[in-house]
């Protein structure tokens, strides 16, 4: 007995000096740095390493900082350290460390002065027109490296529709004049943060950038964050603002939370990762896909089992689905985005998959970042195309029992009815453009409208122009949006009638730009480089976005829409004695605008006889009956 005790004395022994030799050390800290003088001085840590968790007590002696608590998590390789920053000044903060034995690990963390104050960061609305592409399929700067050392496998392939073209930010900083040129005032980078996944034996890559593997990092293949930060500098100097795309609903495969959990709860349903052995492989396993069906989040009478399909089912099994009801990692979430508002100078985000996150977890951040930020915005991606949905996202919603503080949604509504309408004649009550109109008159159901963004077309929907290049559908379309009540979203390329659809691959709709890479054959940032169609569109347009630009029409005049009559859909927006009228045909024979419908739109004495069409140039007479070619538009200003 005395040997087996000897025995056991010395097995334990062994294993208390192994444990012993074992390293604890830092691996990262995120946030990688932080500001001083934010509203909530509440900073948390999240310190990375081997068996971390070990620490026995983290201190420091910065004037100003506390150490509010030390959090230890499921896993022991991840350390979580909240501080108060009341009263800390910019410096170096070192953070010690202490391990048994008297041993001390030390960190040496930067704190930052901001660079102005809150309220002093201004938004987009309803003023801009923002210009959505994807840094991959946009244009390749001088420079630019197609194999960086360390990533996973890859390879930049213009051939192939779903891997890498070789897209960067340089290529985009490159062309900031292009979009003064043509006249938008906003640019909406999809996700540029690193997606570090390995292309698969499908063809298939990350390239779209929603599949998170480093919430601090520029994708490497798109530059650096130093180039991030210049793209936003000289885009600011030419008076554009910058939209982040963020997710807060998934991350991608490779990020270290996904094989080894801070918490059992960080992600929703991993227990099928166990079931795989750590593989994306869904085979045999209990995992669960979301249903994409949004409705049950504000369903009034939705079962659980639909309501979580839809928030706690996995986007894809590539995307490990994070919950954000766990406190921690929502905390963690908040601060990345204060933290890329400071660092770059962002002018708004844009979230994706907005209702498949939990709600009081996304209106948590939305709240915070409201209180640091009054004037900034935020657009969510709300995809139902129900406008009694879309409303209840909206920040003060009647219509919601909790308030989102989401400012800004997406109009499905608007995108869904005009691509009805396009391929359709509008009749005397339910088709074609009627479709718009009876989107429009839900708008009592906003609180407010012009915090309501409408789009076309974007990087998830087939092109407007399908396969095909109607133009007079376009500029239908065109004048609609950037006349309306509703902050106008582009898509690129669109100028250049660039079409496509998904109905093979996503690539399809998301192809590069012309001229934006090396080798192209042509370059459509040029007049030169177009054709005689992409110069006729892109001029048109460009009057029309330069003309919009700082019109107080249409940033804050009322709205008066008229029931499509005669196949004619007119809209219009006034301010004070001032009137810009929209009229479409909505048919494709020749209609005739009956002027004394509108008589509401005319002052007495006003002449209205030589009145302008801003996208042209030509005048037009509004004594008389005003005849209209097959799907004529006409934006009217007087």
């Amino acid at each position: 007995m005395r040997r087996i005790l000897f025995l056991i004395a010395l097995v334990a022994q062994v294993m208390t000096m192994s444990a012993a030799k074992q390293k604890v050390a830092i691996d990262r800290i995120d946030p990688t740095d932080w500001f001083v003088g934010m509203k909530n001085p509440s900073l948390q840590l999240m310190v990375y390493g081997k068996d971390i968790a070990s620490v026995q007590e983290v201190t420091t002696d910065y004037p100003g900082a506390v150490v509010d608590s030390v959090v230890r998590l499921d896993s022991p390789n991840y350390l979580l350290v909240y501080m108060n920053l009341r009263n800390a000044q910019p410096g170096t903060m070192t953070l010690k460390f202490n391990l048994e034995k008297r041993k001390t690990l030390t960190y040496n963390y930067t704190l930052k002065a901001r660079e102005m104050s809150g309220d002093k960061r201004i938004g987009f609305d309803i003023s801009d027109v923002l210009y959505m592409l994807m840094p991959d399929r946009f244009a390749q700067g001088a420079g630019h490296n197609p194999q960086v050392k360390g990533m996973r496998p890859y390879k930049e392939d213009r051939t192939q529709p779903s891997l890498r073209h070789g897209g960067d930010l340089n290529g985009i900083r490159e062309h900031l004049d292009y979009f003064n040129e043509l006249g938008v005032t906003a640019l909406w980078l999809t996700p540029v943060l690193e997606n570090d996944s390995p292309d698969n034996e499908q063809g298939y890559s990350t390239y779209h950038g929603y599949a998170t593997t480093d919430y601090y990092r520029v994708d490497p293949r798109f530059g650096t964050n130093a180039d991030y930060r210049r793209l936003c500098d000289e885009a600011h100097a030419k008076g554009l603002k910058v939209v982040m795309d963020m997710i807060f609903n998934h991350s991608g495969f490779e990020h270290p939370w996904t094989h080894d959990m801070p918490t059992k709860d960080w992600l929703n349903l991993p227990e099928w990762l166990q079931q795989s052995q750590g593989t994306s492989n869904p085979t045999g396993t209990s995992f669960l896909q979301t249903s994409y069906k949004l409705t049950p989040v504000k369903d009034p009478y939705a079962s659980q089992v639909d309501l979580r399909e839809t928030v706690d089912g996995w986007f894809v099994p590539t995307m490990p689905d994070l919950n954000q009801r766990n406190q921690h990692l929502m905390t963690y979430l908040i601060q990345n985005s204060k933290w890329w508002i400071e660092t770059i100078g962002i002018d708004g985000i844009r979230m994706d998959t907005y209702p498949y996150a939990d709600a009081r977890g996304m209106a948590r951040w939305m709240k915070e970042l409201d209180e640091e930020y009054p004037n900034f915005n935020t657009v969510g991606e709300t995809w139902v195309t129900e406008p009694a949905y879309t409303a209840a996202w909206q920040k003060d919603s009647r219509l919601s029992k909790e308030n989102s503080y989401l400012k800004t949604v997406m109009d499905f509504s608007f995108f869904d009815k005009l691509s009805q309408a396009k391929n359709e004649e509008t009749d005397p009550w339910w088709q074609g453009l009627n479709r718009l109109y009876n989107s429009f008159v839900y708008d009592y159901l906003y609180e407010d409208p012009t915090h309501v963004m409408a789009f076309i077309d974007n990087h998830d929907t087939d092109r407007f122009l399908g396969n095909g290049k109607d133009t007079l559908a376009l500029k239908q379309a065109l004048a609609l949006l950037m006349t309306v009540r509703r902050i106008p979203q582009l898509y690129y390329g669109t100028e250049i009638l660039m079409n496509g659809t998904k109905e093979v691959t996503d690539g399809n709709v998301r192809k590069d730009f012309p001229g934006g890479f090396p080798g192209d054959k042509r370059n459509a940032f040029t007049k030169e480089g177009r054709t005689r169609a992409e110069n006729g569109m892109f001029n048109w347009l460009s009057r029309l976005l330069h003309w919009r630009n700082g019109n107080e029409t249409i940033i804050r005049g009322y709205q008066t829409q008229f029931i499509p009559y005669n196949g004619i859909y007119v809209i219009t927006r006034r301010w004070h004695r001032n009137t810009v009228m929209t009229i479409l045909n909505g048919t494709s024979k020749e209609a005739v605008l009956e002027v004394a419908r509108y008589a509401e739109l005319f002052d007495d004495g006003q002449d209205v006889s030589h009145v302008q069409d801003v996208a042209t140039g030509r005048y037009y007479d509004l004594t008389k009956n005003l005849k209209l070619k097959p799907r004529q538009s006409l934006v009217l200003e007087f």
